[in-house]
């Protein structure tokens, strides 16, 4: 006998597959059709093919972005995972005031993301500013962040690590919280230290979390576009120019949404690259 086929799973998932598909295939499809043709905001504009994306590597700016998307992400991750695990360890153990401590930590997260970058570019705007104040206080001279390529750069990398980090606190402490603890007490008979049981039990134990966390942290800061633009905008010289700004700027700002696409689907070329990647790492070692 033919087995029959069920259509009723299919019927309850047709909704959801046409949402998916007008939301986030439509909106591809049509991106890159755009990036092959020399349009504007009003027309489409001739069919170049792959004209725009030849330009865009030829063109010193995209490479200068890329470069800088790239640092962008490995600091913040990096400063992200390395601020959050040591906060986490701290939330994991019995201190006094731990309920506070967390809420307090979570503060930069809460706060909307506009509120805190413009905060944070007030702090910094001039010479009169609050955070030159102090500096002047303590006899140095003041800063001026927004002029200089480093400073802007510094300034745009810890904005975002401050705003970023409660996240991966939380995942981490909620990945602490979920190992057995027995594991611990098992090394502690074997005589091994904390900073052993640190190394071969609690990094371990942490691995998938730890690279689902990493690959959240790398696409949501390539994708930052707030961050940069209330700071710098960009600026100065484009030092603080990612991807994603290049892609409005060239768009919005130029008129060229052919070349402002083509960045679009490069920067979601790569961040599919690296998820894919990142999660066969995680398959191939689990």
């Amino acid at each position: 006998m033919r087995p029959r086929l069920d259509l009723l799973p299919l019927a309850f998932l047709l909704p959801s597959i046409l949402l998916i598909g007008l939301v986030i295939l439509w909106p591809l499809i049509t991106g890159f059709d755009y990036s092959l043709h020399a349009g504007t905001m009003l027309k489409q504009g001739r069919f170049l093919g792959a004209g725009n994306y030849t330009t865009l590597l030829g063109n010193e700016d995209f490479w200068h972005a890329l470069r800088f998307s790239v640092i962008f992400a490995i600091t913040n991750v990096a400063g992200c995972y390395l601020l959050g695990l040591g906060i986490a360890l701290l939330m994991n153990a019995d201190i006094p005031g731990r309920p506070f401590f967390r809420v307090a930590f979570l503060l930069p997260w809460i706060i909307p993301s506009i509120v805190s970058v413009v905060s944070w570019r007030w702090m910094i705007a001039d010479a009169h500013a609050p955070v030159n104040l102090l500096l002047k206080l303590v006899g140095i001279n003041p800063i001026y962040f927004l002029s200089s390529d480093i400073w802007a750069q510094v300034v745009v990398f810890a904005v975002k690590i401050w705003r970023s980090f409660p996240f991966m606190m939380l995942s981490l402490l909620a990945g602490l919280q979920g190992i057995d603890k027995t594991l611990y007490e098992a090394t502690a008979i074997d005589g091994a230290t904390r900073w052993q049981a640190f190394i071969y039990v609690t990094m371990p134990q942490l691995k998938n979390v730890s690279i689902v966390l990493c690959i959240l942290m790398t696409i949501w800061t390539i994708n930052d576009f707030e961050t940069p633009f209330l700071i710098t905008g960009g600026g100065p010289s484009y030092a603080t120019e990612n991807l994603i700004l290049m892609a409005f700027r060239y768009v919005f700002q130029r008129n060229n949404v052919g070349i402002g696409s083509a960045v679009s689907f490069v920067t979601f070329l790569i961040l599919t690259a690296l998820a894919i990647a990142l999660l066969r790492l995680q398959r191939d070692r689990g």
